[in-house]
């Protein structure tokens, strides 16, 4: 089934654009604007509307696959290409891309993923944002030629063997209402929460770290206080955004030993932190994410370190993967391009044993998140993320319900 148009039109995220530099800078909130002047490249103030592209792809037959270009709400930062905006890059996918696609056969998935992913213009390769959307609608297309889920297509190209498909444990996030969105998490019953947002260390995290210890117990108190079934044990997934690394001045020792109050702070429930520590580049990050992550081991103490920043693309996450840079390596769908590399980072993690987060950004749209949770079920992640959005009740719904939906579908072709 060949595609014969191609459809762009300008699309709107779950969230925003933020300039991380000018937030870790010390931007003040103005209700809901950040006051002062953006520090990234691309930035026309320090929060500003998220966008991305919707790519719909029409078959031969009238049917039409769609993705979404979008990229990560800290675009620009640790790494990751710059800002995406629909008016720089729809002109851009109609002259170099748009005639490329029309024609192509969409029933290989994998093999077309890969050749998108690859393509050069000018010698450089595609924004992420445009890998990701294309191959989303590439990964629709296949499966609505092959009458399938998005994940049966998966698990056909990569030959995974298993016949099932099983949940996959959900993150809810809950931007900085760190409390009012932890109660929807809590009585939603929610895997895995609440992310938390401590991305400033005088504000949310403590000159000493003791703001995010008075968060940790009362987070797990809460939990205790309004759980209606006694075996409602989520785990705990915070995300510090390096802000450990900076109020503890990088001392590691000091930072684990944090860690161990955190840990005693959150029991009888399961901690994970997200980014103790940022330099500025990936091999300074790793070193420490490595150290943190050995000593914690060697300590016996029960904390997970989730590596986030700068562990970008599928070459960073097998680098992180083997050299056990944090327990868990966030798949942070957007910045890894095609989603084809998201289905070889997670089957690359979990051959590694290490946990495997299919990750993303609150800057997406309901349709890249269905697409990568589609993938997180077919490759087994050890979990995945409710987005888009910060209100949490959204980006789980979404999630949630794809999720449900595709298992109880893909599962009764198994009844035979």
């Amino acid at each position: 089934m060949k595609i014969i148009d191609v459809i762009l039109t300008k699309s709107y995220t779950g969230f925003y654009f933020d300039d991380q530099k000018a937030i870790k800078s010390g931007a003040r909130l103005d209700g809901f604007r950040y006051i002062g002047e953006p520090m990234t490249e691309g930035f026309s103030a320090i929060r500003q509307t998220g966008e991305a592209i919707s790519v719909q792809l029409v078959l031969e037959d009238g049917s039409v696959a769609v993705g979404d270009c979008a990229a990560v709400q800290y675009s620009g930062a640790g790494g990751r290409d710059p800002l995406f905006l629909a008016k720089d890059f729809i002109p851009f996918i109609e002259k170099n891309l748009r005639s490329s696609l029309i024609g192509e056969d969409v029933l290989s998935f994998r093999k077309l993923a890969e050749k998108y992913d690859c393509l050069k213009v000018d010698g450089k390769r595609l924004h992420t944002a445009i890998r990701y959307g294309i191959t989303q609608a590439l990964l629709r297309a296949a499966a609505i030629v092959e009458k399938l889920t998005m994940a049966e297509v998966i698990r056909q190209e990569y030959g995974i063997k298993e016949r099932t498909f099983e949940p996959v444990a959900v993150f809810t996030q809950s931007g900085d209402e760190r409390y009012a969105n932890a109660d929807k998490m809590i009585i939603k019953e929610a895997d895995v929460l609440p992310h938390a947002l401590i991305n400033n260390v005088q504000t949310k995290l403590g000159l000493h770290g003791e703001i995010l210890f008075e968060y940790v117990s009362w987070l797990r108190n809460r939990i205790l206080k309004l759980r209606v079934r006694s075996d409602y044990n989520p785990v705990l997934h915070i995300d510090t955004y390096g802000t450990l690394g900076i109020a503890f001045n990088y001392d590691v020792p000091k930072i684990v030993e944090y860690l161990k109050t955190l840990c005693e702070a959150a029991a009888p429930f399961k901690l994970r932190i997200e980014g103790p520590v940022d330099t500025g580049d990936s091999e300074g990050t790793m070193k420490y994410l490595m150290e943190i992550t050995k000593m914690l081991d060697e300590k016996n103490i029960p904390v997970e370190i989730v590596a986030d920043e700068w562990c970008n693309t599928l070459e960073d996450i097998i680098l992180f993967a083997d050299n056990k840079a944090g327990h868990m390596l966030q798949i942070k769908t957007p910045d890894l391009g095609g989603v084809n590399n998201v289905a070889e980072a997670i089957i690359y993690c979990n051959k590694k044993h290490i946990g495997s987060y299919c990750g993303g950004t609150c800057n997406e749209t309901n349709i890249s998140s269905e697409v990568t949770t589609n993938i997180a079920i077919a490759c087994q992640a050890t979990q995945c993320l409710a987005k888009p959005g910060m209100g949490t009740d959204e980006g789980y719904m979404i999630v949630k319900n794809e999720m449900n939906r595709t298992i109880a579908l893909a599962n009764s072709r198994k009844r035979d």
